[in-house]
């Protein structure tokens, strides 16, 4: 029997259904209320608003639980790729291997750019922040491949497969070129030889006098960092890629837009702020526990910790801290201050009564950046390097809102708090 709840308003009630998702999560659906009451809900910032169903990814934030398509995320980790879980999150089920090496084969056919978009840079300025490139370009990709990109509901989705590999291949080479530009190099070239995030390495750092090497690891630790990025539910540029898709647009504009909203600091550009927070704190001779004080007393902001809605540890962050660990190690940082200070802040989050009663335990991107500054990432490309991790999931929502044939324009309501009705005054009598 279906589950129902009451709303009183007034003197009048109303039924609501409940519906329970495959993890027993539960919501009341209210989207006959308005038409029924005349009432609509109110939810600052949707932090309680159910906004659609997905298939996708499961977070139980109490337990400290993240699953891509039902498989958690510690198991993925430690035996997965960031390719093959971008076919799980695409698709719905992890490859068999043919299906796999055929996934990453035309994503390797798709790494190079048309000429003509590498004219499309020299209208930036240097001084330009990598995100807006990244969205700019991203959007202007589709211009390229007008089949994939026509905002013809029908006519993207049979496309939808080929779209998806061009997209996750070329997202890493516009990031990579958009780096070579900022720092005044050529650019440089996909190799077919080289797998993912060996390849994103290659066009970042390599030169035609020397090619770059990893010796150090750091393609596996990058491709761990993409891996743990790749989708995480219903989050601000996620939530966008979804509004934007309802609209209609075709799969190039509606993560263009995600880049854009993954740009902001409170989203895409925390881990930024850590490595600013560790080195402040190491620049003023602290380990870090004069810091914990400050921040307990109000005086200080600690970054990478608590998160909207893990209230325990971030099974990410666990996975990256040891790997920031190794990674270090492997390329002769074991004893960096930064590390050591991120141990000390994590240790009192672990111990200490003020952040255990907040639940202010270290989140994903608390480790991220570390890792990304120990492969030589500039600070400014931490949240590029965030938006290539996601892509798998901006992809996999864009394709559950443009084939649900039900699905209507996002349009949220408001509450109006402005003036009242008024008469319009001749500017020669206003005072």
């Amino acid at each position: 029997m279906e589950d129902n709840i009451t709303l009183n308003i007034g003197d009048k009630s109303y039924s609501c259904p409940v519906i329970t998702g495959t993890e027993d999560e539960k919501a009341f659906d209210i989207r006959k209320i308005r038409a029924q009451s005349g009432c609509i809900s109110y939810d600052e910032s949707y932090g309680n608003t159910g906004s659609c169903q997905s298939k996708i990814t499961f977070i139980d934030g109490e337990s400290g639980i993240l699953r891509y398509r039902g498989y958690p995320i510690e198991d993925l980790a430690e035996h997965s790729s960031f390719l093959e879980c971008t076919y799980l999150i695409i698709y719905g089920e992890l490859p068999t291997e043919s299906q796999l090496t055929q996934f990453r084969d035309k994503i390797r056919d798709h790494a190079a750019v048309h000429v003509g978009m590498e004219h499309h840079f020299d209208g930036f300025p240097t001084g330009s922040h990598p995100m807006a490139i990244l969205s700019a370009m991203l959007n202007s990709l589709g211009c390229y491949y007008p089949e994939m990109s026509s905002n013809n509901r029908q006519q993207d989705l049979d496309s939808y497969d080929d779209a998806v590999t061009v997209l996750m291949s070329k997202v890493r080479t516009l990031a990579a070129m958009s780096y070579r530009m900022k720092v005044g190099k050529p650019f440089c070239y996909p190799k077919r030889d080289l797998r993912y995030s060996e390849n994103f390495l290659h066009m970042m750092f390599s030169d035609p006098y020397e090619e770059f090497t990893d010796s150090s690891g750091l393609a596996h630790a990058l491709d761990l960092f993409f891996l743990l990025h790749a989708d995480h539910e219903q989050n601000c540029s996620t939530s966008t890629v979804r509004m934007v898709a309802s609209g209609g647009a075709n799969l190039f504009a509606s993560v263009s837009a995600g880049v854009c909203a993954l740009w902001g600091p409170l989203h895409g550009g925390a881990n930024q702020a850590v490595i600013r927070m560790l080195q402040e704190i190491h620049d003023s001779g602290d380990d870090g526990r004069k810091f914990i004080e400050s921040a307990k007393s109000g005086k200080a902001k600690l970054m990478g910790f608590g998160h909207r809605v893990y209230k325990n540890y971030d099974p990410r962050a666990r996975i990256l801290g040891k790997a920031a660990e190794r990674v270090l190690k492997a390329v002769g940082y074991a004893d960096d201050p930064l590390l050591n200070i991120a141990r000390n802040l994590e240790q009192a989050a672990l111990e200490d009564d003020y952040f255990v009663e907040r639940k202010l335990y270290p989140n994903v991107d608390f480790y991220s950046g570390l890792i990304l500054k120990a492969a030589g990432i500039p600070p400014e490309f931490f949240t590029v390097m965030f938006a290539i991790g996601r892509m798998p999931g901006w992809l996999a929502n864009w394709h559950e809102v443009a084939s649900d044939k039900k699905a209507r324009i996002h349009r949220p309501r408001q509450i109006y708090q402005g003036p009242t009705k008024r008469s319009y005054i001749p500017i020669d009598q206003r005072k």
